[in-house]
């Protein structure tokens, strides 16, 4: 999902650089500004590369995804998706006689967070020879980033780069009343103590279908407001088979509902009237509807950037714009505030590219950035892999068809049941699920592959080595799935495709 904050929000470790008073000065090679995940990899791939680096971080070390995101909403989606797999197996069904407990739950949940106190985490920064301040950071110049700490304001000066890892919010629509009412975001979701009666969801994305999931097992009755379709960028198929689901187990779901105005009404509860002159009425809304960037309290208008907007970067993730103060090659941008991939991993991804060039141009090394190379995030285009976690699970990397012939490509595209491998009928009974790859008819290489069913996500990593790879058809028929596994649809959608002609050429 996300990487670091850079509001204002419970700290519980102290500053491992403590400001010497109002306005102290210091100065580092490298100043990254949020300590989440991808804050966290720049910074360890600046210290490897022999760089004295500087974290700051104004909430907790680990950010978004460590407290209220990638991991409590996967946390909270599990105990729900163990008991549904147990019941789709005769004999392990009829063990199953109860229902989750709620507090247990909850419980684990908090234990990942751990309960939202970073001693762990900032402990490894200073392991990891990383020094952290805590405070809001702006940027105040070229290279200069002014931090305010609870002992006063502390001016930094970067040697060589500044990197924002502040990550993105999540987006408050312009719906009448809504802000009034107090809407819950993913991190209200992810972090709450209590399950309502009634949980109405405002969108149809990842975080809408995982919570209405999440919610649903947890035994509150879920309303999804979607405005189109559900998952709609990924295949259809994905989102269809997830609404049935959805639906299937007990969620309802409104499609083509675009709220227009939201109250509070006398018994406390949440009135959303929609456009059509519905009114759904819900304990809480959950406002799932996309993500701002952290931009806006940052400073950019000091080096020609405008406040609030997504950060521009090159395949380096070196900021791009005409500003004179731009021309030094100093300021970097990493995960979701360059608006490339928003999701923690591949923030990750770019976060070590960027780390390593920072590296390599501080100390005059080689700089690899053709496409592929060392110094580059060339994944973040058309190989970038996502799971979503619901029931089924989606999984896909690369192009969807429509995508694929947006860009001109020559497709075929090949489409398997997952039902009907071998390995599916022994993970659970009447099992549903459904495969598709899309081909490059002419270099007969994968440029996307979709899959949803149950336990799909652990399918992904071979799909995304095959797209990164390039890894011709021709070669893939000699990577033998074994059996009875779901991998065997690897099997499948090659006899769908077809076997390759017979060759003396041995460059294949």
């Amino acid at each position: 999902m996300t990487d670091s904050a850079a509001t204002s929000s419970t700290q519980t470790s102290t500053s491992a650089a403590k400001p010497t008073g109002n306005n102290a000065r210091r100065s580092y090679d490298v100043i990254v500004i949020g300590a989440g995940a991808v804050g966290e990899n720049v910074a360890d791939r600046t210290v490897q590369g022999g760089l004295r680096t500087l974290i700051v971080e104004a909430e907790l070390v680990g950010g978004e995804c460590s407290y209220w995101a990638c991991m409590p909403s996967k946390v909270l989606l599990r105990s729900g998706a163990a008991l549904a797999a147990a019941r789709r197996v005769a004999g392990a069904a009829e063990a199953v006689t109860g229902q989750l407990d709620v507090a247990a739950v909850l419980g684990r949940r908090t234990t990942f967070t751990h309960d939202w106190n970073d001693d762990s985490q900032a402990d490894w920064l200073a392991s990891a020879g990383i020094d952290l301040l805590r405070g809001h950071a702006r940027l105040s110049g070229v290279r200069e980033v002014t931090v305010q700490t609870p002992d006063g304001p502390v001016v930094v000066t970067a040697a060589h780069a500044v990197v924002l890892s502040t990550g993105s919010s999540a987006l408050l629509p312009d719906i009448d009343g809504l802000a009034d009412v107090h809407p819950w975001t993913s991190r209200d979701a992810t972090s709450a103590t209590g399950i309502p009666d009634h949980l109405a969801i405002i969108g149809g994305g990842v975080v809408a279908v995982e919570m209405a999931a999440a919610y649903r097992s947890l035994g509150a009755e879920v309303t999804l407001l979607v405005r189109s379709s559900l998952l709609r960028d990924q295949e259809p198929f994905a989102g269809e088979l997830v609404a049935a689901a959805l639906s299937d187990a007990g969620v309802e779901v409104l499609t083509g509902a675009s709220p227009t105005a939201a109250r509070r009404i006398d018994s406390g509860q949440v009135a959303l009237v929609l456009a059509d002159g519905r009114t759904v009425t819900a304990d809480e809304v959950l406002v799932a509807t996309g993500r701002v960037p952290r931009s806006l309290d940052l400073g950019l208008e000091t080096v020609g950037l405008t406040p609030g907007d997504w950060v521009d970067v090159d395949d380096t993730l070196l900021v791009t714009g005409d500003s004179a103060a731009l021309a030094g090659d100093w300021l970097y941008a990493t995960g979701d505030v360059n608006h490339r991939a928003l999701l923690t991993h591949q923030g990750k991804y770019q976060a070590r590219a960027a780390g390593d060039v920072i590296a390599a141009r501080a100390t005059g090394g080689i700089v690899d950035d053709a496409p592929w190379g060392t110094h580059v995030a060339t994944a973040d285009h058309a190989a970038v892999p996502q799971v979503t976690f619901t029931d089924p699970e989606v999984a896909s990397v690369g192009l969807t068809a429509a995508a694929a012939e947006l860009a001109g490509y020559r497709i075929r595209v090949l489409d398997y049941d997952l039902a009907g491998v071998a390995g599916a009928s022994v993970l659970a009974d009447d099992y549903t699920g459904r495969a598709r790859a899309i081909v490059d008819l002419d270099t007969e290489v994968l440029l996307g592959v979709t899959f949803v069913g149950a336990g799909v996500g652990e399918l992904l990593h071979a799909a995304t080595i095959a797209v990164v790879g390039e890894v011709p058809i021709s070669r893939l028929w000699h990577a033998v799935p074994s059996y009875p596994t779901l991998s065997e649809v690897w099997l499948r959608l090659l006899e769908t495709y077809g076997r390759p002609p017979a060759t003396t050429d041995r460059s294949l």
